[in-house]
């Protein structure tokens, strides 16, 4: 019980650091960590049905409509009709929206060296791999 006393707590050390990071890098610009969130997640997907996005999110349809709304107002994202389903709407990402992902995932990928460098190429692979399958069993 005290190995899995230590992984919670690393667990959860790693995650408030983690978090205090992306609070940090947000904080000057006139986006919430949310909205961000979106941002990335259309800046690797781009453009999504609201339903897929509000999935990837692990948010419901309506807080994704009010992240989505605001966003639009800042020219961020639009709404574009879908092609084949009139009933659907997808979200993408406009220019201004593109610019402010790629700088943040620029912090990302910067983080992302930084802990690397912690690490031998081998250390790497196995964190890699067991990243993916923590993901998958959450």
């Amino acid at each position: 019980m005290h190995d899995l006393e230590r992984l919670s707590d690393l667990l959860i050390e790693f995650y408030e650091k983690l978090s205090s990071w992306e609070q940090a890098v947000v904080r000057d610009t006139s986006i919430t960590l949310p909205q961000m969130h979106t941002l990335e997640i259309l800046g690797q997907q781009s453009p999504l049905r609201m339903k897929e996005l509000a999935a990837k999110m692990g948010v419901t349809t309506g807080t994704l409509t009010v992240n989505v709304d605001r966003l639009e107002k800042q020219g961020l994202v639009a709404r574009i009709p879908h092609e084949t389903d009139r009933r659907s709407i997808l979200v993408g990402l406009t220019p201004a929206g593109a610019e402010l992902f790629r700088e943040h995932h620029d912090h990302h990928l910067h983080l992302t060296r930084e802990l690397q460098a912690a690490l031998s190429p081998e250390e790497t692979e196995q964190f890699a791999s067991i990243l993916a399958k923590l993901t998958q069993a959450l």
